[in-house]
C-alpha cells in the first residue's frame, strides 16, 4: 500500500444458525483456513476474526458461532459472543442452509434482524445442492421479512459466488487504515489456533460417538531451539465413559487425533510440530471460568 489515504477497512459479521456454513464462508473470503469446519452443529464457539484483503481493502471477518436457543451457560456465552459480533459491524451476513434450513433457529434471528441498522445480505448457501426453484421461493421470502440490500446464492464449500460477495462487501467498506498487517490473516493466537486444529480433529474422527460438551485446553506452547513447535494440549471431557472414545483401542484414536492436527499445525504455522495430548475427565468443565478465557468467551452467568 502506497498510501493509507487510499486505504479502505471495515467489519463483516457473519451470523446464522448452527452449521450453516459460516466458517467455511469466512476461510473462502480470506483465501485460506482461520476457522474451524464441521459437520457437527455448533463447532464455532468464540468470534474468530479472520482478515481478507481485495485490493486496497482490509475487510475484518467476525465467524460467530451459531446463534440458537440457549439452555447452559456455555450456551449463553457463545449465544451472546455471537451478537457482540454483529454490533457496529459495517455489514452482517445472514447465511441460510436452504437443505436443513433449521426454520426454529432461523426465526429469531430474522426478528432480530428486522430492527438492526446494519446493512445486512442474504446469502444462500449450497447451490450446488438444492434446487433453483426452491432457492428462489427461499430468498423471497426472507427478503420480505429483512430489508436486506443484496441477496446472493453461494457454495462456501466449491466458492462458487464467493468473489461477487467479495467484491460488494468492498465496494462498501469505510475509508480509514488497516488494523492488521498485510500478511495476517486472524488475530487468533498460535496458542488459541493451535487448540481449534484439534477440536476440529476430535469432532471429525469422532463425529457423533463424542457429545458436544468437550474441550482442548492450552498447557503449553514452546519453541525448542531448533526451530520446531512443542505444543501440550489436554482434550477435557464430561464423563469416564468417554474417555476410552477419545483413547480408542491401545491409544490407537488419540494417536490419529494427534497425528492429523500435528501435520495441519505444522503446514499453518510453517515448522515442525511437536504434539503432545492427553485426556482429563472433569464433570462441570463447562463451569470452569478460566476455560471460557481461553476460548476467548465472556462468563455469562
Amino acid at each position: 500500500m502506497s498510501s493509507n489515504d487510499s486505504q479502505k477497512c471495515g467489519v463483516v459479521a457473519v451470523i446464522g444458525a448452527p452449521n450453516a456454513g459460516k466458517s467455511t464462508l469466512v476461510n473462502q473470503l480470506v483465501g485460506q483456513k482461520v476457522a474451524i469446519t464441521s459437520s457437527k452443529a455448533q463447532t464455532t464457539r468464540a468470534r474468530m476474526l479472520g482478515i481478507a484483503l481485495h485490493d486496497n481493502v482490509q475487510m475484518i471477518l467476525v465467524d460467530t458461532p451459531g446463534i440458537f436457543a440457549p439452555r447452559r451457560k456455555l450456551d449463553r456465552a457463545m449465544v451472546s459472543a455471537a451478537w457482540e459480533g454483529a454490533e457496529a459491524a459495517d455489514a452482517v451476513l445472514l447465511l441460510v442452509d436452504p437443505i436443513k434450513q433449521r426454520r426454529h433457529e432461523l426465526e429469531p434471528l430474522l426478528e432480530a434482524l428486522e430492527k438492526r441498522p446494519e446493512r445486512k445480505f442474504l446469502v444462500i448457501n449450497k447451490v450446488d445442492r438444492a434446487k433453483k426453484e426452491e432457492l428462489l421461493v427461499l430468498a423471497q421470502e426472507l427478503s420480505g421479512r429483512v430489508a436486506f440490500e443484496e441477496i446472493y446464492f453461494v457454495s462456501a464449500l466449491t466458492g462458487d459466488g464467493v468473489p461477487e460477495i467479495k467484491q460488494a462487501l468492498a465496494d462498501l467498506m469505510p475509508e480509514g487504515p488497516w488494523h492488521y498487517p498485510e500478511d495476517q490473516v486472524s488475530d487468533a493466537s498460535e496458542r488459541l489456533l493451535a487448540t481449534e486444529v484439534t477440536r476440529e480433529q476430535l469432532y471429525q474422527q469422532l463425529h457423533e460417538e463424542l457429545p458436544y460438551d468437550s474441550a482442548v485446553r492450552p498447557e503449553s506452547y514452546t519453541q525448542r531451539p531448533d526451530g520446531s513447535v512443542e505444543i501440550r494440549q489436554q482434550i477435557v471431557i464430561g464423563r469416564d465413559s468417554q474417555k476410552p472414545i477419545v483413547l480408542g483401542k491401545g491409544g490407537s484414536k488419540i494417536k490419529s487425533i494427534g497425528e492429523a492436527a500435528r501435520k495441519e499445525l505444522s503446514e499453518i504455522l510453517g515448522v515442525k510440530v511437536h504434539l503432545f495430548l492427553h485426556v482429563k475427565v472433569s464433570e462441570n468443565w463447562d463451569e470452569d471460568k478460566e476455560i471460557y478465557e481461553e476460548m476467548g468467551l465472556d462468563w455469562v452467568r
